[in-house]
């Protein structure tokens, strides 16, 4: 169960963010928002197949600044005032991956000029999508994700066997997921659907392309003006 699948890789796609709410007329000088930081599966789906626990750092001036979450959801909620950077560290299962991951966020309160003035309906949601590679998995990573509708699992090389499902992989396919489809925030998460994604840089090559074009049309038209002399 412990021995490594070589060729093989294992992809989760996750998304780490955060989602601010404005507390309008309850709002002070020094708690103006309730705001909630997460990592979640790209697909809403358990992550607790792959993360041990998260551990947030928040800004030194809240009390017990460092906040440990062993279980889904993996997410801390707090209100304040002030925006800073949120470290985020995954510890990953022994069998899963011997380092941790950290990843860094910014907290975000405010709204973009562009969005509008603030609203207590409407919530600041920032959010970013990673994928999480795991070269080599064991065969007990690979026998209890292979099914899982988070994980992007290969198929394995041509020859490669593995042995039966001991009772650790079986109970997890039996266990109860927790799933972010029907946490209460769910409404506000961004679609990073693959579609949608090619969809994105599609447009953003249109507008690159576009962009091009007009700066050769301005190029040519500069080329094309007789050129002055200055007399001294």
């Amino acid at each position: 169960q412990n021995k490594k699948l070589k060729d093989v890789e294992i992809s989760f796609p996750i998304v780490y963010g955060t989602i601010s709410f404005w507390l309008g007329k309850k709002a002070s000088e020094y708690n103006s928002h309730k705001w909630t930081v997460y990592i979640r599966s790209a697909t809403n789906e358990d992550l607790s197949v792959i993360v041990k626990r998260v551990v947030f750092q928040l800004h030194p001036s809240f009390t017990n600044p460092t906040r440990v979450v062993e279980q889904p959801p993996f997410e801390l909620s707090e209100s304040g005032w002030g925006e800073f950077e949120i470290a985020i560290t995954l510890y990953f299962h022994s069998d899963v991956c011997e380092k941790r991951l950290d990843l860094f966020h910014q907290l975000k309160l405010y709204p973009e000029e562009d969005a509008g003035p603030q609203s207590t309906k409407k919530p600041v949601v920032v959010e970013t999508y990673d994928e999480v590679v795991f070269p080599e998995p064991t065969e007990a990573f690979f026998l209890r994700v292979q099914n899982h509708p988070a994980a992007t699992v290969p198929r394995l090389p041509p020859g490669m066997t593995l042995s039966s499902p001991g009772p650790m992989e079986l109970m997890s396919h039996d266990k109860k997921r927790f799933d972010t489809k029907d946490h209460s925030l769910s409404q506000w998460f961004s679609n990073f659907s693959e579609a949608d994604e090619l969809l994105k840089l599609a447009a953003a090559r249109q507008q690159v392309q576009a962009h091009i074009a007009k700066l050769r049309r301005q190029l040519s038209m500069i080329e094309g003006m007789p050129q002055q002399s200055r007399v001294i």
